[in-house]
């Protein structure tokens, strides 16, 4: 089995797991359109992989017998990590954190986008610290390696660790911004003694945020597809925040999308090149041109 596919089992079945643990009714079908697979591949994940799991069925919707929510012990994880690699998954590898990730109070800690992720191997100790100061509500200091040096924050407002598109950030608020962090460039932290209240509206904010850049004010970009890939776009948000405003009579789109940062659209548009183009902001698509036809004289 290589390396990709294996990633995705992983992440397929340790999600299923912590839907199933958190009392969820799971229809297969549901399934593999959320996580792209046939359900053919789903009813093996059901009655082979999870044969151990005390399931119950109720008309199309499989869940866990009400008596053992919340209660896998080490010895189910410990079954579901030998037979899938789940500790692939999540940068701490101790037994203790393979029992937290069905607590809902660390489940509340972690946010994660996309099933790849980054090996972050010698900063598991610091990981478990940043969970924990999540949960407890308590700030931190942190130095962060920048590319002008290493500089220092403090006291942050930690809410969550987010991993997107296979990289891990912690989402905190500096003063009065909410930012996110490289947790990779974290080079220490330190808890702090004084708590923070939660804030449902930052939950809810980073939950529906498509990208990282969380403490940018947002910018509205509005694109023309063309009708060659218009059908790549409305199977599935190609960009972060994306909208579909119109459709058009020859087949194509119009786009917009509200971002933190322009690097949230330049790729996916210089990647489309020549069936997207850029309608606003105005100017914006002249100075894309410009640098494509720079690299190209080089």
């Amino acid at each position: 089995m290589s390396a990709g596919v294996h990633d995705t089992l992983v992440y397929r079945l340790s999600m299923m797991l912590v839907k199933f643990n958190q009392g969820e009714k799971l229809d297969p079908q549901d399934l593999a359109d959320e996580f792209g697979v046939n359900v053919r591949t789903i009813q093996r994940d059901l009655n082979e992989r999870f044969a151990y799991l005390p399931l119950q069925r109720t008309g199309t919707r499989y869940h866990l017998d009400p008596a053992f929510l919340g209660k896998l012990n080490t010895r189910d994880i410990e079954r579901f990590a030998s037979l899938a690699g789940v500790r692939g998954l999540f940068p701490s590898l101790s037994d203790e954190f393979m029992r937290d990730i069905f607590d809902s109070r660390i489940q509340s800690a972690l946010l994660v986008k996309g099933h790849d992720y980054e090996s972050l191997a010698g900063k598991e100790q610091m990981f478990r610290q940043l969970e924990q100061a999540i949960i407890a509500r308590r700030h931190v200091a942190l130095d962060y390696n920048k590319t002008d040096g290493i500089k220092h924050y403090e006291p942050i407002t930690p809410f969550k660790l987010m991993n997107h598109k296979g990289i891990w950030y912690l989402a905190a608020r500096d003063s009065d911004k909410l930012k996110t962090y490289s947790f990779a460039k974290i080079e220490s932290l330190r808890l702090l003694d004084t708590q923070f209240e939660p804030d449902p509206s930052i939950d809810k904010t980073l939950a529906e945020e498509d990208g990282i850049w969380m403490g940018e004010e947002k910018k509205e970009i509005v694109l023309k597809v063309a009708r060659e890939v218009a059908g790549y776009f409305k199977r599935r948000k190609l960009i972060a925040n994306q909208v579909i405003e119109k459709e058009l009579e020859d087949g194509g789109l119009i786009l917009s999308a509200k971002v933190g940062h322009i690097n949230q659209v330049l790729p996916i548009v210089r990647y489309w090149i020549p069936h997207i183009r850029i309608i606003s902001p105005e100017g914006l698509q002249d100075e894309l041109e410009s640098e494509i036809l720079g690299y190209i004289q080089l």
